[in-house]
């Protein structure tokens, strides 16, 4: 270990190896080619085209699922069944407030309580002597892990401190919230959303919050609906209805058409590409729920095979498929069956253990203890137990 005296002389050291070590990076990541880099979700909404999240579409330019279901019945059907596309709801709608008249929880010195009203739920936090209630005005989630309820107070938006976990079947701290003893009554019932925190939240759970670059929270469609991926209609399905094909397949995007690193950071726009957990410093566990940064952090990650990339497991206009075998087949593309096998494009090694249910030692589930729930850690590796998490 080599001892500095001079702390002035030893941070100057310092700081010149980092700022180093970051051109190097840079230096490198510029050296090649645009597509095989991860981007930011805030580059790529600034790039030409659409992209989910971007919002520079008018009203006018959105036609709505009921036109998609015309010509795309199947897709549009499926697709209105998954958690995608129940992302979010109106809270008076929400199932979860729906079936119980009230929730209750303690995290001293507050008192909290989620409780039916003739309008919908409302939500509320006492010390025992003064309290404060909001009605609720959105729920996140379906609860198939959790659900988090966002609330408007002096006419900003806010994030309960409380959120409903299925494992518990009740309430309790939203993670990211601190546990510290909130300082007042105003803090204990939650988080002040800043505009393009509330944006960014909104532009993930629904559809068409923001207009012409305004968030415009009023014509926004609960979930991620067709156009939230494939961008507004309107010029398809004009360009389609008068026989130019050719220009209406232009005037929407196939996210398929994609090169591999693109197709990722697309679904990171909500799920965070590697670059967005990269800029946000999320370490531990808490990055298991961002697949696009674990899964470009496994060793076989190759920027350039479409036989990794989001959609070759998982098809979004469908429920995820919970049968850990069915994506055997997924594993079997890249990897070799036999030991000394040599396919050609089959650069994966046999598994010496088996070639059946590959997910359930290669990419382990993790749990988040503030979520009370596993996530699938979607960095593909040889997981050894009691190995720790890595990042």
């Amino acid at each position: 270990m080599i001892r500095c005296r001079n702390r002035a002389i030893c941070f100057f050291l310092l700081s010149a190896l980092a700022t180093s070590i970051v051109l190097s990076i840079r230096a490198g990541a510029q050296s090649r080619p645009r597509s095989e880099i991860s981007l930011t979700t805030d580059d790529r909404v600034q790039s030409p085209g659409w992209w989910p999240t971007k919002g520079a579409a008018a009203r006018q330019d959105f036609v709505g699922t009921a036109e998609c279901v015309k010509c795309h019945s199947t897709e549009a059907a499926t697709q209105l069944t998954t958690p995608m596309a129940r992302a979010s709801t109106p809270a008076p709608n929400a199932e979860i407030l729906r079936d119980h008249d009230r929730l209750a929880r303690d995290l001293p010195p507050y008192h909290y309580e989620i409780a039916r009203t003739e309008s919908g739920s409302s939500y509320s936090v006492s010390d025992g002597t003064n309290s404060i209630s909001e009605p609720l005005t959105w729920a996140f989630g379906i609860a198939h892990k959790g659900q988090t309820y966002i609330y408007q107070h002096n006419g900003l938006f806010y994030e309960s401190r409380l959120s409903f976990y299925k494992t518990l079947q009740g309430l309790d701290l939203t993670t990211g919230h601190s546990s510290a003893p909130p300082d007042d009554l105003e803090a204990a019932l939650g988080r002040r959303l800043a505009d393009d925190e509330a944006h960014r939240c909104f532009g993930c759970h629904t559809t068409g919050s923001t207009l012409s670059g305004r968030f415009d929270l009023a014509h926004a469609t609960p979930g991620v609906t067709c156009e939230q991926c494939h961008g507004p209609g309107a010029k398809h399905v004009n360009a389609m209805k008068t026989g130019k094909i050719t220009e209406g397949q232009r005037a929407i995007l196939n996210p398929r058409h994609l090169n591999p690193v693109a197709s990722v950071d697309f679904c990171g726009a909500c799920h965070r590409t590697w670059a967005d957990v990269l800029q946000a410093g999320t370490t531990g566990v808490a990055n298991v729920r961002f697949q696009p940064y674990r899964l470009e952090n496994s060793k076989c990650w190759h920027q350039g095979d479409v036989r990794l990339t989001c959609i070759a497991c998982h098809n979004p206009h469908q429920q995820l498929v919970q049968d850990a075998g069915a994506y055997d087949e997924n594993c079997l593309s890249c990897h070799n069956t036999k030991k000394g096998e040599g396919l050609q494009n089959h650069p994966g090694n046999a598994c010496p253990v088996s070639t059946r249910d590959c997910v359930t030692c290669h990419m382990p589930k993790v749990e988040i203890p503030s979520m009370h729930a596993p996530f699938t850690d979607h960095r593909i590796r040889i997981a050894r137990a009691n190995a720790p998490y890595p990042n």
